[in-house]
C-alpha cells in the first residue's frame, strides 16, 4: 500500500462508462489506493458511471462554471478534458487530498523503460508496484518546486534504445497526460485544445518548473480510434487546429511543422517548442554588472 495517503488518483472521463481503460491498468499494476471517477455534468452517461464505479467514487463537476475561471483559447465544442483537469484542484480539497494524479481514461498499460542499472530495457516492462512507484515521484515532487510531474508517454521512445530517449535517461522539461499535483502549488490548465502543451510552454515562459520522468511510461489507445472523449473533436478538427492552439498562446517559442514518414504519405501538422527561447535562464550572480 502506499505510504502516502493523502494522494487521490483521478481518472477523467467523458461519455465511455463502458471503457475506463486506465482504471483496470490501474489495479493490473497493483495501485491500492483510492481512484475517483471525474466526469461533467454535461455527460448524460453519468448514471451509468455510477451504476458501474458507485457513487462514492464519482465526483461530477458545473463544466460552465469551470469554463468562465480560465481562458479557453478559442470558443467551440466543449468536449475536451482541459475542464476536468482544471476542476481536479477544487475537487481534491473538497475531498480532503492535498496530492492527486491526473489521468486519461484510455491507459492500456504502465511500464518501465530503465532498469536498475538506468538502461534501456524492451521486454519484462510492466510495472507491478505502482503504489511504489507513485510514492517514489510523489516524495520527489514534495523536494522541488516544480507545479506538475508526468511519466512518459510510449511515443516518446519511438526506435527503442536506439532513439533519442532510449540512448539516454534524462528528465525532461515538459508534462502531459499524467499530471501529479498538489492544491497548495496550483495552476490553470489553458486553452480548450491541446491544454497540456499550452500549459508547460506557456508557464515555463514565466518562471513555472514542469518535468517529464522517462524512467517510466504509460501507453494509450491510438488518438481518434476510441469512440467517446476527445475523439470526436479531433475528428472534427484533426492536428491542424490542436497545435495552432499552442502557437496562439506561445507565438514566441513554438511553432508548427509537418512531422511524420514521407514515404508512405503520412506526414501531419505537428507544434515544435524551441526550448532555447521558451525556458527562462537563471544568470549566476558573479555575472551581475557593478553599478
Amino acid at each position: 500500500m502506499m505510504k502516502n495517503k493523502n494522494f487521490v488518483a483521478f481518472i477523467l472521463s467523458h461519455g465511455r462508462a463502458d471503457r475506463v481503460v486506465t482504471y483496470d491498468s490501474l489495479k493490473k499494476s497493483g495501485y491500492t489506493g483510492r481512484i475517483v471517477i471525474v466526469l461533467d455534468n454535461e455527460d448524460p452517461s453519468a448514471p451509468e458511471y455510477i451504476s458501474r464505479f458507485g457513487n462514492e467514487n464519482v465526483v461530477i463537476f458545473d463544466k460552465a462554471a469551470i469554463a468562465e475561471t480560465f481562458d479557453e483559447g478559442v470558443p467551440g465544442d466543449r468536449r475536451t478534458i482541459v475542464y476536468a483537469r482544471n476542476a481536479c484542484f477544487d475537487i481534491a480539497k473538497k475531498l480532503g487530498y492535498r496530492y492527486f494524479i491526473e489521468l486519461d481514461d484510455d491507459y492500456t498499460v504502465f511500464e518501465w523503460r530503465f532498469d536498475n542499472r538506468l538502461r534501456y530495457i524492451t521486454k519484462d516492462k510492466v510495472i507491478r508496484n505502482l503504489d511504489a512507484v507513485f510514492d517514489i515521484m510523489l516524495d520527489f515532487f514534495k523536494k522541488i518546486p516544480a507545479k506538475s510531474i508526468a511519466m512518459a508517454q510510449g511515443g516518446d521512445y519511438l526506435g527503442g534504445g536506439a532513439g533519442g530517449e532510449g540512448k539516454q535517461l534524462r528528465t525532461k522539461r515538459k508534462a502531459m497526460n499524467s499530471f501529479i499535483c498538489d492544491t497548495e502549488r496550483r495552476f490553470t490548465f489553458l486553452g480548450r485544445i491541446n491544454e497540456d502543451v499550452n500549459t508547460y510552454t506557456r508557464n515555463t515562459s514565466t518562471g513555472d518548473l514542469f518535468l517529464q520522468i522517462q524512467q517510466i511510461c504509460l501507453l494509450q489507445k491510438q488518438t481518434q480510434s476510441n469512440a467517446g472523449g476527445m475523439t470526436e473533436v479531433y475528428l472534427d478538427s484533426g492536428t491542424y487546429l490542436k497545435s495552432f492552439f499552442t502557437v496562439m498562446y506561445q507565438p514566441s517559442s513554438v511553432k508548427v511543422r509537418t512531422m511524420g514518414n514521407e514515404y508512405v504519405n503520412q506526414k501531419r501538422l505537428h507544434h515544435r517548442v524551441n526550448w532555447t527561447l521558451t525556458a527562462p535562464k537563471i544568470i549566476r550572480e558573479k555575472y551581475k554588472k557593478k553599478e
